[in-house]
């Protein structure tokens, strides 16, 4: 009877099998690590925001001196849309005129700074950055001073005859979108920034090499793939300036207020809880409502039908040559 086969000499000896771990804590030490910050949120967010729910349910007729009952009144919802509804479409035309005099200014700023500014990177990033440093309602008084009626900048636009000579921009409509637009820019260059610095300059000078202008190759190669950031960014512009109420209550006026000032008017001066309530879930809804559509539009599917389309569109699997 033949002697069993040893293993050759210099093999590798299998291992002892070490102690049994505790079944199941690697599993839920991920969920543990984040225990914190959903306590926080539980604390801070969701339970504020059912309490802010149950108020816009309360009977209208309520005060604080007599209180509040609950009759699930869902009809405060309706009733403040139809008193309010000119401050919802101005806050979004605002917002939304903000938006682009930002695009036009931040995104040749971001490119800049990304693919130009060589050693001064970093100082002109501190620029962008620096008036965050400072208080948002000093910042605000600061335009209030620059827009005034005897302010360099309305006598200068009076000397070139763009504004007559009794015009004016503050208390305007025009004050209150370049108050938007000067507030909540940082937000929108600094994820552009991130995205246009990561763009590989081979790729543009691939597309010289195939004979792209400066404006074709912005158009095929830069803006495709600094949409992460373009995306991520105007999400960070719109949204607080959709509700935001401090520059229309400095640089303009009553008949420029966005939908902020009514709600902050509505708790604060009025003590209208269950409107300014309804209010404020009105404007939440409104602004998921546009994000999620822009999102649709600007953020490509990624199921498997989405990309048998992309495949079906590529010019690879059709035999063409790609062109910019």
């Amino acid at each position: 009877m033949s002697a069993p086969a040893r293993p050759p000499t210099g093999a590798a000896q299998p291992s002892a099998p070490g102690p049994p771990r505790p079944p199941g804590r690697h599993r839920l030490l991920p969920y543990l690590l984040l225990l914190p910050a959903a306590a926080w949120l539980l604390v801070f967010f969701v339970v504020p925001l059912l309490q802010l729910a149950a108020a816009s349910l309360y009977d209208p007729a309520g005060s604080l001196a007599t209180g509040y009952a609950m009759t699930w009144a869902f009809g405060n919802y309706p009733d403040a849309l139809a008193a309010y509804w000119p401050q919802f479409g101005r806050s979004f035309g605002y917002a939304g005129a903000a938006l682009v005099l930002a695009l036009l200014a931040g995104y040749p700023l971001a490119y800049a700074i990304a693919r130009k500014a060589g050693r001064w990177r970093n100082l002109l990033l501190v620029c962008v950055v620096a008036p965050m440093f400072t208080s948002f309602l000093v910042r605000t008084l600061a335009w209030k001073t620059i827009l005034s009626d005897n302010g360099w900048l309305v006598g200068l636009l009076r000397d070139v005859h763009l504004l007559a000579p009794d015009g004016r921009l503050l208390a305007t409509p025009v004050a209150v979108v370049l108050g938007l637009t000067y507030n909540f820019l940082p937000f929108l260059v600094l994820p552009l920034y991130a995205s246009l610095e990561r763009l590989d300059p081979r790729l543009l000078e691939a597309a010289g090499d195939l004979y792209a202008g400066p404006l074709r190759t912005f158009r095929r190669v830069t803006l495709p793939l600094s949409m992460p950031g373009l995306v991520a960014g105007t999400l960070l512009f719109f949204i607080p300036a959709s509700g935001d109420y401090i520059n229309a209550e400095l640089l303009g006026t009553p008949n420029e207020y966005m939908i902020g000032n009514v709600i902050d008017s509505a708790f604060l001066v009025r003590l209208d809880y269950p409107q300014g309530a309804a209010l404020s879930f009105l404007l939440m809804a409104a602004i998921l409502a546009v994000v999620f559509g822009y999102l649709r539009r600007t953020v490509p599917g990624e199921g498997p039908a989405s990309a048998r389309s992309a495949a079906q569109r590529s010019p690879a699997v059709a035999g063409e040559r790609p062109a910019l």
